[in-house]
């Protein structure tokens, strides 16, 4: 068992605990649907006053302190669509974390309102990812104390018990992939993160299978293999697969993770201030591991599978050099135009791999290219393909639902001739315009299914906490993929 296994053990979030009713000594949480403060909160005349006004004036969250107890309201705003109220919910659950912290609240009694059907769900979840951190290099980690530690969810009121089942496993799932991705490199390599995703595969009860080095090289996966050139750990390459007898679909839905551990730019090194974060150019990989923990945990019924090749992208005297050119695993010729695109040589190997499981849709998500987070900031992930437009139509409903937001890039040809080479087949970058189009042109080059990629350089990593979703990596695309999953399950059943 890895060192990281054994410290992610000391990771906590809080207990959900499903009640008939709260005591009087509660302390409670109410929803105030459309601005109105329901007629279970038993207050006094200055308290219910003080609520209203803070209510008029637009404050989300409102904390009456007893002392005893405390009673929270959380008013997601007026005329919101369901998504948008849902939103505001769970990063209310960020300000109630504060004051249980401050008020040394262990216990939280949330009562869901008769209004609106999944706010409670959706301020669990809050609260769920929100209580995550990433201290355990400081001494004092093991000190701290977790607040609220017990979230009791009445259910007397309607409430989804299964939505709250599915909430435990998904942000499991984002902690695991928080932390691959916030670990520094000198613990988190090539080995560590196989390590690690062998050990999920063995929690969730998925299948994990790793290809070492000359596996990788009997494949001829000539992208992977160029990238690892200048780095001191061995490449690997891993297919996960979760397989029910009762799946639905009879060719899998397959995901393609970006696993670059660490990205110096190669020989075309990054300026200081660029290198910053990098640790984190692997977190489409760490967002598919996490997803097959989902929906193997949660028993999808349906097939998926996962590719990740993994490496880090460093210099040394074997690395490569623009100018040099490489073959792909499926025989096609890349001029190397820049060492810092590397991520789309690794992703091209896995494309072309994916020919052999014959797969319904193959979905790609990686920290590609600087184009897609000047485009739409943290705000969204880049999405394009070339896949049925109901399969960018679920994905686009379950961003907004999750709100992990996918933005529509167009996907012309015209955008693949930035990509064509004078000396090979392919060169590895394009123009400067629509740079993350020409490089979703160029990895459309090695895959023959239906094929939908996500850019998520701008989401993947955060300089500063963003209410639930916390700084460096905040675990983005993990509930988004899950949710496409269980939509797709659904709609593969009906």
């Amino acid at each position: 068992m890895s060192n990281f296994t054994r410290l992610n053990k000391l990771i906590m979030r809080p207990e959900i605990k499903v009640v008939s009713d709260c005591g009087p000594t509660d302390s409670v949480l109410f929803f105030a649907v459309g601005g109105e403060i329901p007629t279970g909160a038993e207050l006094s005349p200055a308290e219910r006053d003080y609520a209203s006004r803070c209510i008029e004036k637009g404050d989300t969250t409102i904390h009456i302190n007893r002392y005893e107890r405390s009673i929270f309201f959380v008013s997601p705003g007026k005329d919101l669509p369901d998504w948008r109220s849902r939103e505001e919910a769970r990063k209310a659950a960020c300000e109630v974390i504060s004051a249980a912290e401050k008020n040394f609240i262990k216990e939280l009694t949330i009562v869901g309102p008769d209004e609106a059907v999944g706010l409670a769900e959706a301020f669990v979840e809050g609260m769920l990812l929100g209580s995550y951190r990433f201290d355990r290099y400081k001494t004092t980690a093991k000190e701290r104390e977790l607040l609220p530690s017990l979230l009791k969810v009445v259910d007397s009121r309607p409430v989804d018990v299964k939505e709250l089942r599915w909430s435990e496993v998904v942000a499991e799932a984002v902690y695991m992939a928080r932390d691959l991705i916030n670990e520094p490199v000198i613990k988190m390599n090539s080995t560590t993160f196989v390590n690690e995703v062998t050990s999920m595969g063995k929690s969730g009860g998925f299948r994990v299978e790793v290809l070492g080095k000359s596996r990788i090289e009997a494949l001829r996966m000539g992208g992977l293999l160029a990238v690892n050139r200048g780095s001191i750990d061995p490449p690997a390459f891993m297919v996960l697969e979760w397989k029910p007898e009762d799946a639905r679909n009879s060719n899998p839905l397959l995901f393609v993770g970006k696993g670059v551990m660490y990205d110096t730019g190669g020989m075309n090194v990054k300026p200081g201030s660029y290198m910053e974060g990098m640790k984190g150019d692997m977190a489409g990989a760490a967002a598919v591991a996490s997803l097959l923990y989902v929906v193997a945990k949660c028993r999808l019924p349906i097939h998926v599978m996962a590719l990740i090749p993994v490496t880090d992208n460093r210099v040394n005297g074997n690395a490569i050099v623009p100018g040099d050119i490489i073959r792909t695993h499926n025989g096609m010729s890349v001029e190397i135009v820049n060492t810092d695109a590397e991520g789309r040589l690794l992703l091209a190997d896995a494309l072309s791999y994916s020919d052999l499981f014959t797969p319904s849709l193959v979905v790609s998500i990686a920290t590609l290219t600087g184009s897609a987070e000047a485009t739409f900031g943290t705000f969204a992930g880049a999405v394009m393909g070339n896949a049925e437009e109901e399969h960018f139509e679920l994905l686009s409903s379950t961003g907004y639902s999750v709100y992990e937001r996918v933005a529509r890039l167009p996907f012309w040809h015209e955008y693949g001739e930035a990509m064509k080479s004078d000396i090979a087949d392919l060169k590895n970058l394009g123009s400067r315009n629509g740079g993350a189009i020409n490089a979703g042109k160029f990895l459309e080059s090695f895959v023959k299914a239906p094929f939908i990629h996500i850019d998520i350089a701008g989401p993947a990593i955060l300089k500063k906490d963003d209410h639930y979703r916390k700084k460096d990596g905040p675990g983005f695309g993990v509930r988004l993929l899950a949710g496409f999953c269980r939509s797709f399950s659904e709609k593969s059943g009906s």
